[in-house]
């Protein structure tokens, strides 16, 4: 396709994608040309996954010795944790150590310690390898366990923040006992074994305080035995320095991400229509604790194999095409839509064949 003639109004949807999926990856062999560095792939997940562990390890270290306040080590902890879900994300995609199972394997394993509220990054492989193929429709699993499709309202805030919640509610809306054990069944399948541990010590950590907040508003403080007080000296500890950060975590990536792609009207196939830019001043508080996913990850559908570094590093040239060709930025209207993408009449060209010069 020539690159200076291409538009949307003399190109199909596909053609359109192309030519975006070009550009992009004309702009990451520039930089890797620009800067060797980035040539080293494996080298450079390791790295980042060795920072992000020492930053957690590290802000943890001084907030138990009391040398970091607990706002400041939740803060810091669920940025760093976001950059094992975007390693993780890359890992499910092959794209480090891609030949030699035992490094790949071991940084899945580690990713995973570092969000314990996730599931199983070996069950999410297939899970998200399926949400390319079949992005927006119902049978996106990947999506729909997230919220995307959902009309908001406060069951969807409840879902959007807490994987256990979003399940829970989903089995109460089956309509049979078959669909509801399956849901279970599927449930504790796929959050074996870090992630029940993870939402089990939230429920407690939020339970036990709520408790003694009623208590003392009543007038009559729990006497709580030793043995309790002292588990939850243990869970307490852990809510600031990995259970917090990863709830804060999970919301920003659920919240940003179930809004930013479309579900339920997009034509198949058609990755223009997958996703939007969603990057207004106004989301930065989340986009921090999400690694920027509302601006870069519409990128990742139109170039699958290029790490979340060189996705970021390609941002402004990306942006520009993409808009070019079509698609949206910053389509609020999908959080009154239940995330449909309500096709314009100019925008049905999938399939279609347009002349090419």
């Amino acid at each position: 396709m020539d690159r200076t003639s291409a538009s949307p109004q003399r190109h199909n949807a596909a053609q359109r994608s192309a030519h975006i999926r070009e550009v992009v990856l004309a702009k990451g062999v520039e930089l890797r040309e620009r800067y060797p560095i980035l040539k080293h792939q494996d080298a450079l997940g390791a790295g980042i996954l060795a920072f992000a562990l020492a930053g957690m390890i590290g802000s943890a270290a001084l907030y138990i010795t009391g040398h970091m306040a607990w706002w400041a080590c939740l803060l810091l902890n669920a940025f760093f944790a976001s950059l094992t879900h975007e390693l993780e994300h890359d890992l499910i995609h092959s794209m480090y150590f891609r030949k030699q199972r035992v490094p790949h394997n071991l940084m899945m394993g580690l990713v995973w310690l570092a969000r314990p509220s996730t599931i199983n990054p070996w069950i999410r492989r297939h899970l998200h390898l399926n949400h390319h193929k079949v992005s927006g429709t119902e049978t996106d699993m990947e999506e729909r366990a997230i919220t995307n499709g959902e009309p908001w309202g406060f069951a969807r805030l409840l879902m959007v923040g807490d994987n256990v919640m979003s399940a829970f509610i989903r089995m109460l809306r089956a309509k049979t006992w078959a669909h509801k054990f399956s849901i279970i069944k599927r449930t504790l399948k796929v959050y074996a074994p870090l992630a029940l541990v993870h939402w089990g010590a939230w429920y407690v950590f939020l339970g036990f305080h709520a408790a003694n907040g009623v208590a003392y508003l009543m007038g009559s403080p729990i006497e709580w035995s030793a043995t309790t007080l002292s588990v939850m000296q243990v869970i307490d500890i852990a809510a600031v320095v990995i259970i917090g950060p990863n709830v804060l975590r999970t919301f920003c990536l659920h919240f940003i991400s179930s809004n930013m792609h479309y579900h339920g009207d997009v034509e198949p196939g058609n990755v223009l229509q997958q996703c939007q830019v969603l990057n207004p001043w106004w989301l930065w508080p989340l986009q921090a604790f999400c690694f920027n996913f509302g601006s870069s990850h519409g990128i990742h559908h139109f170039v699958v194999k290029e790490p979340f570094y060189i996705r970021q590093l390609t941002v402004p040239v990306a942006h520009k095409v993409m808009r070019e060709m079509g698609v949206r930025f910053n389509d609020f209207g999908t959080f009154g839509r239940a995330n449909r993408f309500v096709r314009k009449e100019n925008e049905g060209l999938a399939g279609k064949a347009v002349e090419v010069n």
